[in-house]
Parts: C-alpha cells; sequence; structure tokens
C-alpha cells in the first residue's frame, strides 16, 4: 500500500483500541501499524497476547516498544526527586506513562514515514491532551485521527460494531479498567464515577497475601534507589522488586480526587506500592540531608512540575529547567531507609546517611550547644521578633 495511508496507532489491545483498528483498517482502508509501548506493564505473554488480538483486529503490523528504562530516566527519577504527589496523593502512575507513550509512538510513526497517527481517546478525558499536544508539537505535518472522540462513541456502541464485524472478546465482562505500568496500577470502575463508593477489595489487582510484617532497607545514591535490602540493581529493578514484595501486603491503594485538563473533576483509583513507598522514604532523607530552604523551594517547584507533567506540558522548556533544579538538589541525598511492610500500610523507621545533618556536633536541637552563648541567643530571638512587634504595636493602636 502507498505510504500515504500509512497510519500509526497507539495500541493497549483494550475495547477502544480495538474497534480503532477494525473500524480504520477494515472501513477506511488504512495501513495501520498498531504500536505498544511497554513503560513497565506488560509482561511477554501480555505482549504477545496483544500482538495476537492486533492481527485479528486486522491491522497490517504490530509493534512493540520497549521504553521502560526511557520512563524511569526521562520522568520517574524527577518524580523522586520531586517527591511529587498529585494533590498530596497520586503519583502520576499514568499521566506520566502517557507523556512517553506518546513521544515513542510520534517517532516510530517518522521512521516509517507514516502520514497519520491514531488513538482511541475520548472525548471527555485527560489522555486526548496529552497524546495531541505531544504529536502536535513534535510532527505537526502528521494529521490525528481519533475515532473514538470524533464520533462520541459508547462502550456500547463500539461492542456492538466489533460484534459485527465477527470480534466478539467478551468485552463486556470486564467491570473494572485496568491500567498497569511502572511507577503503579490505575483502577477504573462504575465507584469511580460517584463521590461515595469506595473501590471493593476485589478492585484491585494485588490482594492480600502477606500479614506478616517485613523490614526492608532501601539504599539511595545521590537521590536514586540503588539497593533493596543490600542487593544492588539499576533502580528500575529495584522498583520492579520492591513493588512484587510490597503489593503482598495490598500497599499503596487510594482514590485520587483532582481537577482534569479540560475542567471537570475526576475519581480514579490506585495502587502504587513501591512509588509511595520510595516517595515517602526519600523525602525522609531529604529532610536529614537538605537545608530548610533547600526543602522549601523543592516541595514549592515539586508541585508545579508535576501539575505541568499531568497536563501534557512535558515539552515546554521550564521542566527541564525544574529537573536541573531538582537534580542539583541530590547531591547529598545518599544512605539508607528502613521501612515496615504491613498489612494495607507501612511505616518509615529512621534513617543512616553520612550526610545527616541531625549528626552535626555543632548544635542538638533543644540541647545544650557551644556555637553560642545564652546572650547571644537572647539578642538574635529580640531581632527576629522585631517585625512582630512592630506590627502588633502599629494595629493595637488602630
Amino acid at each position: 500500500m502507498n505510504s500515504k495511508h500509512r497510519l500509526v496507532l497507539a495500541y493497549s489491545g483494550g475495547l477502544d483500541t480495538s474497534y480503532c483498528a477494525v473500524h480504520l483498517s477494515q472501513d477506511l482502508g488504512y495501513e495501520v501499524h498498531a504500536v505498544s509501548v511497554n513503560t513497565g506493564g506488560f509482561t511477554k505473554n501480555e505482549i504477545e497476547s496483544i500482538e495476537a488480538k492486533a492481527y485479528k483486529m486486522g491491522v497490517f503490523a504490530y509493534k512493540n516498544i520497549q521504553a521502560t528504562e526511557q520512563f524511569y530516566q526521562k520522568v520517574v527519577k524527577y518524580l523522586i526527586f520531586g517527591n511529587v504527589l498529585k494533590n498530596n496523593t497520586y503519583p502520576l502512575s499514568v499521566s506520566a506513562e502517557r507523556i512517553i507513550q506518546a513521544i515513542e509512538i510520534v517517532t516510530y510513526a517518522k521512521s516509517i514515514n507514516a502520514k497519520y497517527i491514531a488513538h482511541g481517546s475520548t472525548g471527555a478525558g485527560n489522555d486526548q491532551v496529552r497524546f495531541d499536544m505531544i504529536f502536535q508539537t513534535l510532527a505537526p505535518e502528521i494529521e490525528i485521527i481519533t475515532p473514538i472522540r470524533d464520533n462520541k462513541l459508547s462502550r456500547e456502541d463500539e461492542i456492538t460494531y466489533l460484534k459485527s464485524k465477527g470480534v466478539d472478546l467478551a468485552w463486556d465482562k470486564a467491570k473494572y479498567s485496568i491500567n498497569k505500568g511502572l511507577w503503579g496500577t490505575s483502577v477504573g470502575g462504575d465507584e469511580t464515577l460517584t463521590s461515595h463508593l469506595a473501590l471493593p477489595e476485589e478492585a484491585y489487582p494485588s490482594p492480600l497475601k502477606n500479614n506478616a510484617q517485613t523490614l526492608v532497607k532501601l539504599s539511595f545514591q545521590k537521590g536514586e534507589l540503588v539497593a533493596v535490602d543490600d542487593v544492588e540493581n539499576t533502580p528500575v529493578v529495584n522498583i520492579q522488586m520492591l513493588n512484587e514484595l510490597a503489593s503482598a501486603y495490598a500497599i499503596g491503594r487510594d482514590i485520587h480526587v483532582g481537577d482534569t485538563i479540560v475542567g471537570i473533576k475526576g475519581r480514579v483509583g490506585f495502587e502504587a506500592a513501591a512509588a509511595l513507598i520510595i516517595i515517602k522514604a526519600h523525602h525522609l532523607l531529604e529532610k536529614h540531608t537538605l537545608s530548610k530552604w533547600q526543602l522549601q523551594h523543592k516541595d514549592s517547584m515539586a508541585s508545579y512540575y508535576g501539575m505541568h507533567l499531568h497536563e501534557g506540558q512535558y515539552l515546554d522548556p521550564v521542566l527541564r529547567d525544574m529537573e536541573a533544579f531538582f537534580q542539583s538538589s541530590q547531591a547529598s541525598v545518599s544512605g539508607d531507609v528502613t521501612v515496615v511492610l504491613k498489612p494495607y500500610h507501612f511505616t518509615i523507621e529512621g534513617i543512616t546517611s553520612d550526610y545527616d545533618l541531625m549528626n552535626s556536633n555543632f548544635a542538638s536541637y533543644g540541647e545544650m550547644n557551644t556555637a553560642w552563648t545564652a546572650d547571644d541567643a537572647k539578642g538574635f530571638i529580640k531581632i527576629t521578633a522585631n517585625q512582630n512587634k512592630i506590627i502588633q504595636n502599629l494595629n493595637s493602636k488602630s
């Protein structure tokens, strides 16, 4: 087929992208190249299953791109450095993945000279914005096609269509929508469409398997997780190992409520055992090793970084500026953090670090010191109180 009909489809194997594959190839005559990007959520067997399903949908070719390491290096690393939790809750598991997936897809589309890119996003969610912004920015010459959004299709419409084409894979039996990746798993269902219902136990993909408390040592080097229980590995492998260990305790479950990019409130369940443990452990290590002003400015910047990433603004240069700050701040963030895993939760016991500012011989909080005298302290306090004295004096008169 002539390359002018060549189309790259962001393909997950789910209902929406399966509809797109069939419709675009059979009805509209595109040469559909289905591409899935593995950011840590697919096993080898799952990839093989997705490939088989893609060809069953009539695609011309299927490609799986391994991007877990890129995901870590370009995004996850900075989410850890910044201790980023959107609305103090959500580690940006899915929204962070979408950025890397979009970049890899558009890069592949250019490599095969595709004239079109398609995705299965609806017109009501965040992913449409993230995908379109990356595609438009990196390849403005490639046309974006979105059948689900353009035709306002419901789930029932898609199932009926696929059945009419002889494709019936029991789409209507899946009660919950699961999206798994290196940095966590999102869970959507009927309950998350309400404001008051919690997700039931069976909605979460990792059931409770372990009831015995376990002590785990996490070792950080310049902010990166380099070992678990003294076993050194790459950060990606360490994240995966910790997640396997901690998910057996059903740790990391929560429901995030936030503002979508398109201006409506959204609610999604998730489980992110490794992400939450690493962020909390890393943050504690920073409290011991960074200055007061480093911590204050990092907290503020992390909120902006998370929001920009969530809203698809990854390619804006300001994120590179923030990442440079985060990277610089990690020079002394090295040491061990001990974590206790328990059913449904965890606690952090403490840290050991050569850079622990509590180990200074200069002074100890609440104890005697040799660095200043009592008169020095009185004078310092007197001057520090000046501004409040002035304000109080003037306001009391009025």
